[in-house]
């Protein structure tokens, strides 16, 4: 199962119980980059996540070595952007069941007039059940960036999709480390500036500390596992030193 596409080096590999990270590696970006996707398989799947519009062809591929795409139920994301939902459309063609998972502030500004369906809105600490597995979304306004920012946390996992707050360069990274990711996270971050310097951070970092995960699902690069809490009240102090 691991390589989906040959041509591209998109891979899947479970990362905790019935969750699976699709990767696609982008070794021409400068420096090189990588794109991951999750999926987590249930009586109701949820996408956390599409990718990219043209990496359409890529991320479905890979789902479909997972479960049949038609039955996706749920294309989740954290804030609105391509390569978090460039190809929402795409999925809601392919999946006549789906619907966007999204918060308040994305569907009122964004969603509801971009996308084919309507959304299913979830409240900041709203619970949704997709079988074995409970998931609770977080508003984060502004953490990392977009005002409609928010973060999901799967309860019966304890894994939290993280999106951006953890981004590792390069192209090729472990399904999963328990190696440190922060300081190459926050080396990115300081060079390119793409946090929103929010002063709700660390109350935000603390929020979702208390959830105390030990899978982070991140956006790009790696997964991680160990004491998500500390990692996030350890990402909270950085910001707080670097501004």
């Amino acid at each position: 199962m691991p390589i989906t596409n040959t041509q591209s080096g998109t891979n899947v590999h479970e990362i905790a119980a019935g969750i699976y990270r699709i990767n696609t590696p982008v070794p021409a970006a400068p420096g090189g980059f990588s794109f991951n996707q999750y999926l987590i398989v249930d009586d109701e799947p949820l996408l956390y996540h599409t990718g990219p519009r043209k990496m359409f062809g890529l991320v479905r591929e890979a789902v479909a070595h997972v479960m049949p795409v038609e039955r996706l139920r749920h294309v989740a994301f954290s804030h609105f952007e391509a390569d978090e939902c460039g190809s929402l459309n795409e999925w809601l063609a392919v999946a006549p069941q789906a619907a966007p998972l999204c918060g308040a502030i994305a569907t009122m500004v964004s969603v509801d007039d971009v996308a084919d369906r309507p959304a299913r809105v979830i409240a900041d600490g709203e619970r949704v059940a997709l079988g074995k597995h409970t998931v609770r979304w977080f508003d984060t306004p502004h953490l990392p960036h977009a005002w409609e920012c928010g973060h999901l946390f799967d309860e019966t996992t304890a894994t939290l999709f993280c999106g951006d707050l953890f981004t590792q360069p390069g192209a090729e990274h472990p399904a999963v480390t328990e190696s440190d990711i922060l300081a190459p996270s926050e080396a990115f971050r300081r060079a390119l500036d793409y946090f929103s310097h929010s002063k709700h951070a660390g109350a935000q970092l603390e929020r979702l500390a208390q959830t105390r995960p030990t899978t982070l699902a991140c956006m790009h690069g790696a997964a991680w596992r160990g004491d998500g809490a500390a990692l996030l009240r350890a990402l909270a102090e950085s910001i707080g030193r670097s501004r």
